[in-house]
């Protein structure tokens, strides 16, 4: 049941046709552009692929789509966590059905649970699964915070809960879990920009965003920070700091997606409420893209 998954788990976008549709040619292109510049891993129907927005036949065929196309080539890891415990479970039991290699289960969000609430959603989830499970900590998004001690807690009592993906923006807290984790229980960066440090004190990887855009450079930032070169990864992080930066400038997808669609990948089309980048913005992204080469 232990997985031993790293480095950088590019959590993919959905693109759509202009008619609001999922566009799954260029969806295709960009899992072939994965493959090809070593992700590590493909996170489906997440924050960044514009989940909450998907039907469930789309979730559905999205999810069997993916698993279909990357064949058993690097794990793909299924969003399935909602604000309800009941349809998290469907979703879940869904994914699992679908061969996923793993689902991503975020912390509810609107209800704002206690710890006990928390507590009963993931246990209620793993006991209904036999996939194995990452947590999704983003107070950001779900205005509650799994606490570190929940988290060592439920790796601890669940054999299929093997992982988490940190979103907290709190350096100290990745810490805690790292510290107090059992031996095989991975730590997932959710935050671009503390990537780096959190592989530096022991973390598996990230779970990105910015790979969208520059996957090969995310892949081998990972790569030196878990073997210790610090040299490369401290370049490597640097140089693509600003457009980690800008790619939350925005609600995300807004920005990386708008940056997939001046690398020409596919329309710059959103599922409302996500909407177009307001012009300021996207200015200050062509311009940092353009100084990196990639438009």
């Amino acid at each position: 049941m232990k997985k031993a998954w790293q480095g950088s788990i590019v959590a993919i976008v959905t693109p759509f046709k202009m008619n609001g549709s999922i566009d799954y040619t260029a969806f295709d292109h960009l899992i072939d552009f994965h493959l090809e510049n070593e992700t590590d891993g493909i996170v489906v129907c997440g924050t960044t692929g514009e989940a909450a927005t998907l039907s469930k036949e789309e979730y559905t065929t999205l999810i069997k789509h993916t698993v279909e196309k990357v064949n058993k080539r690097v794990p793909v890891i299924a969003g399935s966590g909602t604000n309800s415990t009941s349809e998290a479970i469907k979703n879940s039991c869904l994914a699992e059905s679908l061969g996923v290699d793993a689902i991503l289960v975020v912390s509810p969000y609107y209800n704002k649970p206690t710890r006990k609430g928390l507590k009963d959603y993931f246990s209620q989830i793993a006991n209904a699964v036999t996939v194995p499970i990452i947590l999704y900590n983003v107070p950001g998004r779900t205005s509650g915070n799994i606490p570190a001690d929940l988290t060592i807690e439920l790796a601890k009592e669940f054999e299929n809960i093997v992982g988490i993906k940190e979103a907290s923006g709190n350096l100290e807290q990745v810490a805690c879990v790292l510290r107090d984790k059992p031996a095989d229980f991975m730590v997932f960066s959710g935050d671009d920009a503390l990537a780096f440090q959190a592989v530096c004190m022991g973390a598996s990887g990230v779970i990105s965003v910015i790979a969208n855009l520059v996957p090969k450079e995310f892949h081998d930032l990972m790569h030196a920070a878990s073997i210790g070169d610090l040299e490369k990864s401290k370049e490597i992080y640097f140089k693509y700091l600003k457009l980690i930066q800008l790619c939350f400038i925005e609600s995300n997808p807004i920005p990386v997606k708008t940056g997939l669609a001046l690398m020409g990948k596919l329309q710059e089309k959103f599922r409302s409420p996500m909407c177009e980048m307001m012009d300021d913005n996207r200015k200050q992204l062509v311009a940092e893209m353009t100084r990196l080469g990639i438009v």
